[in-house]
């Protein structure tokens, strides 16, 4: 089994103490412990480009003006499931959304010529993970703008968004246990790491037991 998780985060002084890299980290280790190999995309480290609805990728389903793209693109493809980490932004990172705005675009050419047509990505089961700089009263408003922003692209792309619960049918957000105001023009955030940690746990059987269904 294959996963790849998508670091989100645009910022680069935050350097291996960002959050979305963090989190990453820690499911990368969780599913080392069960044998799975877990691949880490940081968006920090590609040039990514917007698309321009030029309609090239309709001949060979890849952007002609974006390499990064198409080196994260096939890593999707090639993988069993998915999980998207991304912080509150306005609402998603620009990167994430230009990853998002491309497969988006790739997949709606081909399905406008045929309503019928699977995508690469048809039924990935993919997790979306989001967070914030605030605690447990912002989650909802994390999950309506990041989580749900996430799982509408998904959508149309024809991956699968696995939900936590009912409520949280979009994924999961996570808060922060605290937040300091000290000489720095950024707050810093303390973070449960145990408690974080067990929740990505669960979060993890539920989207592997997705990809098991699928070999059913």
């Amino acid at each position: 089994m294959k996963v790849l998780c998508i670091s989100a985060s645009n910022i680069l002084h935050s350097k291996e103490n960002s959050i979305s890299q963090i989190i990453c980290l820690r499911i990368s280790e969780i599913l080392s412990e069960k044998e799975i190999m877990c691949e880490i995309v940081d968006l920090r480290d590609y040039r990514l480009q917007p698309c321009i609805g030029c309609g090239k990728c309709f001949e060979h389903k890849r952007c002609y003006n974006d390499t990064d793209f198409n080196i994260i693109y096939e890593k999707v493809i090639e993988s069993d499931a998915i999980f998207f980490v991304s912080p509150h932004y306005a609402p998603i990172p620009a990167k994430l959304s230009m990853i998002l705005e491309k497969m988006e675009e790739i997949t709606f050419l081909h399905w406008w010529k045929d309503n019928e047509y699977r995508s690469e990505v048809y039924g990935i089961p993919a997790g979306i993970i989001s967070h914030g700089g605030a605690c447990d009263w912002a989650l909802k408003s994390y999950k309506a703008m990041v989580n749900d922003t996430i799982a509408n692209a998904l959508d149309t792309i024809q991956c699968k968004t696995v939900p936590y619960d009912s409520e949280w049918n979009t994924g999961i957000s996570l808060p922060v246990q605290r937040v300091l105001e000290e000489d720095y023009i950024f707050p810093i955030q303390k973070y449960d790491w145990n408690l974080l940690t067990q929740k990505l746990r669960d979060y993890i059987e539920l989207v592997l037991q997705e990809v098991a269904d699928l070999f059913c």
